[in-house]
């Protein structure tokens, strides 16, 4: 059970990458093809192929039903294109890494779930698995690390390199997402650079780390929960809550612009069995490194888990910045160490109360469970 609960809006300040591609929800059932309703209305292209297809590139403007469609491979939002989804829509992607939505620069995506009827991705599937499909990728053009002084500095999208990120426009608009489930991907959420703010955001076992940011992110994640439930597992060898990078794969220390980011009200729940190979369970709450600073306030960390350690700033390609700033209420029973490494501002008040669950009740998640 993979999942990844996202209630926000992005106006006007989305991130160069947004990379959503997390787990997720219980809406498992296969997609027959066989939903009713046309192609929605749209303008210079169409993703719809037959009755509840979706698949191609759009170039124009599109808005689907509110049915059920399925993602066969990719869908790409091309520069000029905009992709509105209804509240109620569930689209469930078949099988692999090719299956997924990818927004190019320029183009936009408004997904405009409600609480009572959000948008569902998810797997086209009875037996779901984290990793199922490729998730959700957008692309805009805010700064993100790198060496000129103009942030005029790009990347290339992992999963396709042909697909451009970053430049230097800090009020980029990609569109939104609001009251959105996305289900059986893979990280919770990764920030390649930009500037995006996003809020509310729930991560309950993500096969990899919770909050991810890398390559200059310089936003605010607000209001945040995250979750490995009892019995968890991961295919990777270091999950964790926060994992922050100041550039891209530790390879850039010097480039300008290292990420710079905050996060408030988090928490971060862990009942994950410990094992001593790392890979069953969470390896640190929060990693902090290569150049990477952070400032994070009104943090919780609980659960029944515990031998691993608090904070680690240190890394192999370099430490996380000491000007970082940790606010942090723990209850685990830790055996690994508080702090690994140098942190000037480490603070460990007893009444800190992390995320308001109450945030979250769209969702059905039983939160008295953990």
């Amino acid at each position: 059970m993979k999942r990844l609960f996202v209630n926000f809006m992005t106006c006007a300040t989305m991130a160069t990458a947004l990379t959503l591609a997390a787990c997720s929800s219980d809406s498992d059932g296969e997609g027959n093809g066989n939903g009713n309703g046309g192609n929605g209305e749209g303008t210079g292209s169409s993703i719809v192929v037959g009755d509840n297809i979706l698949s191609g590139t759009l170039t124009g403007e599109q808005t689907l039903e509110s049915k059920e469609y399925i993602l066969n491979g990719t869908v790409i939002v091309a520069d000029g294109g905009r992709l509105n989804i209804p509240a109620g829509t569930t689209i469930k992607a078949r099988e692999g890494f090719s299956s997924y939505l990818l927004v190019a620069q320029g183009g936009k995506l408004y997904a405009d779930g409600t609480a009572d009827k959000p948008v569902i991705f998810t797997a086209n599937t009875t037996s779901p698995v984290s990793g199922y499909w490729g998730g959700i990728i957008i692309n805009g053009k805010a700064p993100i690390s790198g060496q000129n002084a103009d942030k005029s500095d790009t990347g290339l999208t992992e999963i396709d390199n042909s697909f451009k990120y970053g430049g230097n426009v800090d009020d980029d608009n990609s569109g939104s997402l609001t009251y959105v489930q996305i289900c059986y991907a893979d990280d919770a959420i990764e920030f390649f650079g930009g500037t995006v703010n996003v809020t509310n955001l729930l991560a309950v076992n993500p096969d990899d780390d919770m909050f991810d940011f890398t390559q200059g992110y310089s936003g605010t994640l607000k209001n945040c929960y995250g979750v490995w439930e009892n019995g968890y597992t991961s295919t990777e060898a270091d999950p964790r809550g926060i994992e922050a990078d100041g550039n891209l794969d530790g390879l850039y220390p010097t480039h300008l612009r290292q990420s710079d980011f905050r996060v408030e009200n988090m928490t971060i729940v862990n009942n994950a069995a410990d094992k001593a190979d790392n890979v069953d369970r969470m390896q640190d709450v929060i990693k902090i490194r290569r150049g990477a600073k952070a400032a994070i306030v009104n943090a919780l960390v609980k659960g029944t888990g515990g031998s691993i350690d608090l904070i680690d700033m240190s890394d192999s390609k370099g430490a996380g910045n000491a000007d970082s700033s940790v606010s942090i209420t723990n209850s685990l029973n830790l055996t690994g160490k508080k702090l690994n490494g140098t942190l000037n501002t480490f603070a460990e008040p007893a009444g800190n109360i992390g995320t308001d669950v109450s945030l979250f009740t769209w969702t059905g998640y039983n939160f008295s469970s953990l």
